[in-house]
């Protein structure tokens, strides 16, 4: 199974995963890009989802449906099955609430298409409201392996080491990680999210002074949780 990034609107990523005949379309604003790539590789597109509803991650999803003929699954469909079948091969269906309560993760091979839940260097805002489902989600995402491939709903990684640089100056893993940025495919693995992404390193010992330091608490992980996301 394969994955191919397709950059849309200002930052925004669409997503086909294919196997040898039939793809699926995540967040399908790159409608005409994603129909070329379709066509090029003399595939079928079957279906076309979403790794939640905010229009700028559906706002395609009407015209590649017209185009293509293709099944929507939509946030209902993936409530009701936790995997959907391509070429044979199952692309796994996680729910992640917290970014909004519909939000889905899919899992493809050694990697994970995250949408808002996870970003390359931050996460994303907690509009549900719920930040237990939050704290749940991200905890479930980064118990994968350390070389699981993170791809997510939107490029930020520039600024969001911009913000990591101002709340850990001294982290050494920064340089690294940014030089390893490629904007022409961007992702990032689960081990260096967690060396570098501040949402992410609330049971790092040097990251646990920080917000000692600035008096938040930190007694318990789901108390250092609500401190670093009380930093954005």
């Amino acid at each position: 199974m394969n994955i191919q990034q397709i950059p849309y609107s200002s930052d925004n990523f669409s997503y086909v995963v294919y196997g040898e005949h039939s793809a699926m379309a995540i967040d399908g604003g790159a409608v005409d890009s994603i129909l070329r790539f379709v066509e090029k590789n003399k595939l079928r597109l079957t279906h076309v989802t979403h790794t939640h509803q905010h229009p700028d991650h559906t706002s395609g999803t009407q015209e590649l449906l017209a185009r293509s003929g293709a099944v929507l699954l939509d946030g209902a469909s993936l409530s009701r099955q936790a995997s959907i079948a391509l070429d044979g091969t199952p692309v796994r269906v996680y729910a992640t609430p917290g970014h909004t309560q519909d939000s889905v993760t899919f899992h493809v091979g050694n990697c994970l298409i995250t949408g808002d839940t996870l970003f390359n260097g931050t996460i994303g805002n907690c509009f549900s409201g719920d930040l237990r489902a939050f704290y749940n989600s991200i905890k479930f995402l980064t118990a994968f392996p350390a070389d699981t491939v993170v791809y997510a709903g939107h490029d930020y990684l520039q600024y969001a080491m911009s913000f990591s640089r101002i709340v850990e100056p001294d982290n050494p893993d920064i340089d690294p990680y940014l030089k390893a940025y490629n904007p022409a495919h961007v992702c990032s693995l689960i081990g260096d999210e967690l060396k570098v992404n501040p949402y992410l390193r609330f049971n790092d010992s040097g990251f646990i002074e920080i917000l000692k330091k600035q008096n938040l608490p930190v007694s318990t992980e789901f108390e250092r949780w609500e401190s670093v996301m009380s930093l954005g």
